[in-house]
């Protein structure tokens, strides 16, 4: 399959593991007034928002086409995607940086005691996170075969993934950097460290949202089929009996969906029933084996010695 992993899946486990989180941090923030806990409240509430985007995105990606979209929906969940990037990179990343500075320049000192509330909720949000992220890292293996996760990042199709994927990431980090924040400003005494702490978030807020953006930008404009999936299918094409040589393919992915154009070179030469039924046997057999190739055009050369 195109995709690979059950993105859906993923989605729903994020959405409950942060609304949980949400709720937790922000009772924490509450009786603690750690900027670090509000951050994360927020990002967590923002993680949210994100992913009934990209509930959104899905529903409409899978859209029958119509005359005014020929080629379906299926590019809608780019834009959700894209836009949940942006979302991430204000409401997450740029509030941690403002409320972070402004905790820098306004230092109060920590009530030691209120503290451990957010320590407490921190510990419970990293579990929960991280069982938001075991499932989305499961739906990931499902997609990269033998590819590293970088590579899978790179090269992968599924936006609404790799969107979930940066976010749980962002997030699981972000909750280590706050409770490090937080046991540092007990410690210590000192409040700097929560101002610090929610500035790292916001930094790292940021360079996610940048990286996902980046991933979601290619896809937006228009990209080729997972590179390893178009290899498997230009071989499978080469090994029909009814092609003789393949001289090019092109591919372009719609969301889970793909259109496919092909020039190929085939066998038969001289009956023209016979010719035709030897480009619908190829398309059959490849939307029988690339469930994920949707559209195909095939245009068929005759060998060179018996072109008119």
């Amino acid at each position: 399959m195109s995709g690979g992993g059950d993105s859906t899946r993923a989605i729903l486990f994020a959405l409950g593991a942060n609304f949980a989180i949400a709720c937790a941090k922000g009772v924490a923030a509450f009786f603690t007034g750690s900027s670090a806990m509000l951050a994360e409240t927020v990002h967590s509430l923002a993680d949210c928002g994100n992913q009934l985007l990209l509930i959104l995105g899905v529903k409409q990606s899978k859209r029958p086409a119509t005359d005014e979209y020929p080629l379906g929906y299926g590019k809608a969940i780019y834009f959700w995607s894209f836009l949940v990037a942006v979302m991430l990179f204000t409401v997450g990343g740029m509030y941690s940086l403002y409320e972070g500075w402004h905790k820098l320049h306004e230092l109060h000192a920590p009530e030691t005691g209120k503290l451990w509330w957010a320590v407490g909720v921190l510990v419970f949000a990293i579990i929960a996170e991280g069982m938001s992220m075991r499932a989305c890292l499961q739906e990931v293996a499902k997609a990269r075969g033998g590819r590293s996760i970088w590579q899978w990042f790179r090269t992968s199709r599924q936006a609404e993934l790799i969107v979930i994927f940066g976010e749980d990431l962002a997030a699981l980090t972000g909750l280590v950097l706050a409770l490090a924040a937080v046991l540092m400003t007990i410690v210590t005494g000192n409040p700097v460290w929560d101002a610090l702490g929610t500035l790292a978030i916001g930094l790292l807020l940021i360079v996610v949202a940048v990286f996902v953006a980046i991933e979601v930008k290619a896809m937006l404009i228009g990209q080729r089929m997972d590179p390893d999936r178009e290899d498997a299918l230009r071989e499978f094409i080469q090994a029909q009996p009814e092609v003789d040589r393949v001289i090019s393919l092109i591919t372009l992915q719609l969301g889970n969906e793909v259109m496919m154009s092909v020039q190929a070179v085939m066998t038969e030469k001289e009956d023209v029933a016979g010719f035709i039924q030897q480009i619908t046997t190829v398309e059959r057999r490849i939307k029988a084996e690339f469930k994920e190739v949707r559209w195909s055009f095939f245009e068929p050369e005759l060998p060179r010695a018996n072109a008119r």
